[in-house]
């Protein structure tokens, strides 16, 4: 049935007049008709759309209630990585950072666009036609979440670009939510007696990452342009500060407190004044942006690893705030460091009541002087874990105390191990403490270790917290029956992972060794153990002496072997292991090794090779007398690199570590024929 051409046009009227309300009130700030105005339109429009449903768009302003909750967040590629920005902290890093742009352009002065950092969420939203079709959160930079529903409901964020717009336009930026927003929905937690929340950053990101989409209609989100990504169909402005000019005429929301600033002296005192501002601003800031305003000087001055060279935060002092330490608690982490946590009278820093804060370690609570009932600075910067700086000795009451590292763990009362090249103190039950449950069982079924296929992060969160498994040896008690009342774990999935435990209890000493997880023994000191020691009771035996006979075994990686295998409950576990039917193949200790055209070289291998898998590259290697690294330092002599190398590649071209392909590795092991068949006689 066709709809009346009067109610058409009446709803394209409101359409437009309830855009533009939007608009003036969301970007402008200076709102044209009151609430009660706004809303008498918004359900007008309502009304008509229900008596007519062929009248409803994916752009109409009725479109921001929310809709039906998601079961998860699907994943988004962005076209245009969105990068981090390189910080400085002090004038120097600023004053360095305008050298290093003047000498990459070969300029005396240079003209930056300054504007506020915002201390908010950032989001990409994809503009087709004018329309806007997709919206992601930043994620690791390459992908992020879809929450494109999410941000619909955003009033802020234009559904329908203003004016010509491009074919496609990826327009980046930061959802936030105002002081004044943010306290008025903490008022209404109050009155619903529900949780308040921290922050206005952590309401807009909580908000934003909500899967029913209407909890975010309810919150008083906002955005603001700063950038773009992918873009197509237009010819841009050759300036950032004109960009952003652009961007507020096709209807984007940007910072009216940005400027353009003329050299290193423009910037600082862009930065001072703003700062002095700070507290009066309507949303919160961490800092300023620097931005070097010439787009075509932006591109040729490039990238460096994940920022840009072309811009700068210039992030703000921590906050500071004065208390006093009740107490100090030891933490034990999944990987078993003990970290002493100072307990605090709750004091107000940052934007947040804080009442724990961070030691680091032993050394540094030493270094700082800080006892039990010190009265100490604490300091917090945006969302990083508060920090005790110093202590105010002249303060100190006489019942203070000093703080000592317990010598047994808090949490299971294994021995406490501390290395001598290392300044984290650690729990060395690994097998058995509570603590590091979790990380031990996933590092034991770990592809590398026992190989136990579908024994993923949330079968072991689950597992462990439901109490089922308590340490490696429960994983080969388990049933179909118990796994199949896990989440998300059916009958067959269940019967699946139970073959999988039951096919990996035959393996070879050296995974085994691999999945005991003893600090500082990775594959390659867990393949040399296995084969100098040939048996797992010769290993658990061996004194630090016999110990360091072992390649590339010094006094430090020995003592961790030797502690790890002193404590009891490590050693039950083990047993418990062989009488659940974990076996692995045992010989005599290896011959010392053939000479080779490899003998006494290091290699690394990264990427992917063309033909060679990283086991038969490994393998080759080894058979030419080489011996295969896990990291690129300066005794490494060859980098092996495939398609998709990464960091190490990197790390090697720093140092200057010669890189070969496989070509060339096959040439130089003599191994020029299929994988692992020497052409040598």
């Amino acid at each position: 049935m066709a709809v009346p051409k009067d109610a058409a046009a009446r709803a394209a009227a409101l359409h437009v007049a309830l855009d533009e309300h939007s608009h003036r009130y969301y970007v402008l700030d200076d709102p044209a008709v009151s609430d009660a105005e706004y809303d008498r339109l918004f359900r007008e429009l309502q009304d008509l759309e229900a008596a007519h449903p062929e009248l409803v768009s994916a752009d109409s302003p009725t479109q921001r209630v929310g809709a039906t909750p998601l079961a998860a967040f699907a994943s988004v590629a962005h076209s245009v990585p969105m990068l981090s920005l390189n910080n400085g902290f002090s004038d120097e890093d600023v004053i360095n950072f305008d050298r290093r742009v003047r000498e990459g352009l070969e300029r005396d002065s240079i003209r930056y666009s300054a504007e506020p950092k915002f201390d908010g969420l950032a989001i990409s939203l994809r503009y087709e036609k004018g329309r806007f079709v997709q919206g992601a959160t930043r994620g690791d930079g390459a992908t992020g979440e879809d929450v494109t529903q999410n941000l619909r409901t955003v009033r802020g964020i234009p559904l329908q670009l203003r004016g010509k717009a491009p074919q496609v336009l990826e327009v980046r930026g930061e959802v936030l939510m105002y002081k004044r927003d943010f306290a008025a929905l903490n008022a209404r937690q109050r009155a619903a007696e529900a949780k308040e929340f921290v922050n206005p950053r952590n309401a807009a990101a909580g908000s934003l990452r909500q899967l029913d989409s209407r909890i975010t209609a309810s919150r008083p989100l906002r955005f603001c342009a700063y950038g773009i990504g992918e873009v197509a169909g237009v010819t841009l402005p050759v300036r950032h500060s004109e960009l952003l000019d652009w961007l507020a005429g096709l209807g984007m929301p940007v910072s009216k407190d940005r400027s353009v600033v003329n050299g290193v002296e423009g910037v600082l005192d862009f930065y001072r004044r703003l700062g002095a501002r700070r507290a009066s601003l309507p949303y919160d800031i961490d800092g300023v942006v620097y931005k070097v305003d010439d787009l075509r000087a932006q591109e040729q001055l490039g990238f460096v690893s994940r920022a840009p060279r072309f811009a700068l935060a210039h992030k703000f002092p921590a906050e500071e705030a004065q208390t006093e330490i009740v107490d100090i608690d030891v933490q034990v982490g999944r990987t078993g460091a003990l970290t002493p946590t100072a307990r605090l009278k709750p004091v107000f820093v940052g934007g947040v009541t804080v009442t724990n804060a961070t030691l680091h370690n032993e050394d540094e609570v030493a270094r700082k002087d800080i006892w039990v009932g010190d009265t100490v600075i604490v300091r917090r910067a945006g969302d990083v874990i508060p920090e005790v700086v110093r202590s105010l000795p002249e303060k100190r009451p006489a019942t203070a105390r000093p703080f000592r590292m317990p010598d047994k763990c808090p949490v299971c009362g294994s021995a406490v191990l501390r290395l001598p090249d290392e300044a984290v103190a650690r729990c060395s039950g690994g097998l058995f403490c509570p603590a590091q449950r979790k990380q031990a069982l996933l590092h034991f079924a770990s592809r590398r270790a026992m190989d136990i296929e579908g024994l993923g992060e949330k079968i072991v969160d689950q597992l462990v917290e439901r109490n089922v498994v308590r340490g490696p040896s429960d994983l080969y008690r388990l049933g179909v029956a118990a796994l199949a009342e896990l989440e998300r774990m059916g009958e067959k999935s269940a019967q699946n992972l139970v073959d999988a435990i039951e096919a990996s209890k035959n393996t070879t000493l050296q995974r085994f060794i691999y999945a005991l997880g003893i600090r500082n023994v990775g594959e390659a000191t867990a393949r040399d153990l296995a084969r100098h020691f040939g048996k797992l009771d010769g290993l658990m035996a061996a004194c630090e002496e016999a110990l360091q006979q072992v390649p590339d075994v010094g006094p430090v990686v020995a003592e961790s072997i030797r502690r790890f295998f002193a404590e009891a409950h490590n050693t039950e576990v083990i047993e418990q292991l062989r009488a659940g039917g974990v076996t692995w193949e045992e010989h005599e200790p290896a011959a010392a090794p053939v000479a080779g055209r490899l003998s006494g070289k290091t290699l690394v291998v990264t990427g992917t090779l063309p033909a060679l898998t990283r086991d038969e590259a490994r393998a080759l290697i080894e058979s030419a007398g080489g011996k295969v690294s896990g990291s690129v330092s300066k005794k490494t002599d060859y980098v092996v690199a495939g398609d998709e190398a990464g960091s190490k590649l990197e790390r090697a071209r720093e140092l200057g570590v010669a890189v070969i392909d496989e070509a060339q590795l096959r040439e130089l092991a003599g191994h020029t024929g299929p994988a692992g068949k020497s052409t040598e006689p």
